[in-house]
């Protein structure tokens, strides 16, 4: 029952970076466009991803409960010693959601409010996905210090240091760069003539951004002795991936320049799955390395009784929720390109 847990745990962390990435990512996508293409942006989001952006966020709480519950070990030293990126993520969850419903619900609209509420609307978008990256970053960087009784550790050394650096801010600028990419790439989807030509062109920019940054994040680890990149680029299944993500990026950019809606958003996809692969798969099962020691996963577990429960949970959940999920998606148009369609008034490819 443990690999099942397991599965659930990964799923969830898989779902939330592609739906909630993309969200994010529309943000970001805003936030870094001329005024006028702004406008376009603003009006997009709140059409495609206004009625489900929500529910991206039940794969975080399923992410967070089964830590919790099933691996307290992990969300012990999680919430302990990073509690200041994860405050910082929910508030910049929280005020993207808050400006997000006030820009287009607010009673009154009047040109003050509105540029506040964008501005903190551009701001979550950016910042948020920024420090789940660095997080990561924290965990595996082994830079974190763990808090030694009768020890003389300052509170910049257990608690700010251990994310604050620059191999951290590398990992979640790249996660940035990916969920802009992911945006990017749904929303070619989602429109049609000028304006999925502009996003054919953002998503090409953002793929031009991921592997430079990629580069300059595993040259900085390579050079800076960080252990999860020495063991990255020596374990043949996370090489394997990456070159594998490498050589679909060929299709990929054809399919991008094509505007092809299925075609891209099935490689897009593709390639996240083999970059979290290659992520996880590296280090597994120690995804957090401290100063002195690498803490296994494997072996923060609950007890058997307990991950018992929670795998019979999650497969009752799981059969409950997800044709929830996808039902709500159908209903509001979210997976429309999969349906058999022709080509477009703009004769553009499907």
């Amino acid at each position: 029952m443990l690999y099942v847990v397991l599965f659930f745990l990964f799923f969830a962390v898989l779902l939330y970076t592609l739906l909630g990435g993309a969200d994010f990512g529309a943000g970001i996508l805003e936030s870094f466009s001329s005024k006028k293409n702004r406008d376009i942006n603003r009006d997009v989001i709140y059409r495609v991803i206004g009625p489900v952006w929500e529910t991206n966020h039940v794969w975080l709480i399923i992410v967070i409960v089964v830590l919790w519950v099933g691996f307290p070990i992990y969300f012990n030293a999680i919430s302990i010693y990073l509690h200041i990126p994860l405050t910082l993520m929910l508030i910049g969850i929280t005020i993207r959601g808050i400006s997000f419903v006030f820009r287009h619900y607010d009673a009154i609209k009047d040109e003050n409010t509105q540029r506040i509420y964008n501005a903190l609307f551009r701001i979550g978008s950016v910042v948020t996905p920024i420090f789940i990256g660095m997080t990561f970053g924290a965990l595996v960087s082994g830079n974190i210090e763990l808090i030694e009784e009768g020890g003389n550790q300052s509170f910049s050394a257990v608690y700010v240091m251990s994310w604050f650096n620059i191999f951290s801010l590398l990992i979640g600028v790249f996660f940035a760069a990916l969920c802009a990419f992911l945006a990017a790439v749904f929303l070619i989807g989602e429109t049609d003539g000028a304006i999925r030509k502009m996003y054919s062109r953002k998503a090409n920019i953002a793929v031009l951004a991921l592997v430079v940054i990629g580069f300059i994040t595993l040259l900085y680890g390579y050079f800076s002795n960080r252990v999860f990149v020495l063991d990255f680029i020596t374990n043949p299944y996370s090489v394997g991936a990456v070159v594998l993500s490498g050589i679909l990026m060929l299709p990929l950019r054809k399919s991008i320049s094509q505007r092809a809606r299925v075609k891209t958003r099935i490689l897009a996809a593709m390639q996240v799955i083999l970059v979290l692969f290659a992520a996880f798969i590296a280090h597994f099962p120690n995804f957090i390395i401290t100063t002195t020691e690498e803490v296994s996963l494997m072996e923060s577990t609950a007890p058997d009784s307990v991950i018992n429960v929670i795998g019979g949970a999650l497969i009752l959940g799981g059969i409950i929720i997800l044709p929830g999920v996808f039902h709500l998606f159908k209903a509001f148009g979210m997976i429309k390109s999969f349906k058999k369609s022709s080509k477009t008034t703009s004769g553009i490819k499907e």
